[in-house]
């Protein structure tokens, strides 16, 4: 398998989109790296907690996928170029920095993780 630096994954992150919404909080991605199909997403961490799977979604154009539905079976596109919402329910962050862990099995690569850090 490649290897893939952890620093190369972080750029997929949309820097400043961490935010509160009206139902939780939420960030963007951007593909800038290639296509591919993620078969299986990793629990969100945040601050070093895990966020339960059916919590958290991945939004592309208005449809929202919930992470505990990705599977082998139903592989979520990951296109080049689309911008991704990410979006937690039921989970607001207080004001100031955060630390965001994200992870996902793709295939060829297998499993790839990552963190970021932004302030609400």
């Amino acid at each position: 398998m490649i290897a893939v630096p952890e620093f190369l994954l972080r750029s997929v992150y949309v820097k400043g989109s961490l935010s509160n919404g009206a139902d939780g909080f939420q960030f963007q991605m951007r593909n800038t790296l290639g296509s591919g199909y993620a078969k299986r997403l990793m629990p969100l961490t945040v601050d070093g907690e895990e966020i339960p799977m059916e919590e958290s979604f991945l939004t592309v154009g208005g449809e929202r996928f919930p992470f505990s539905a990705v599977s082998e079976e139903r592989p979520f596109a990951l296109a080049l170029n689309r911008t991704i919402n990410v979006v937690v329910v039921g989970h607001s962050l207080e004001k100031g920095p955060h630390k965001i862990g994200m992870g996902f099995h793709l295939s060829g690569l297998g499993d790839l993780s990552f963190h970021i850090m932004d302030v609400i």
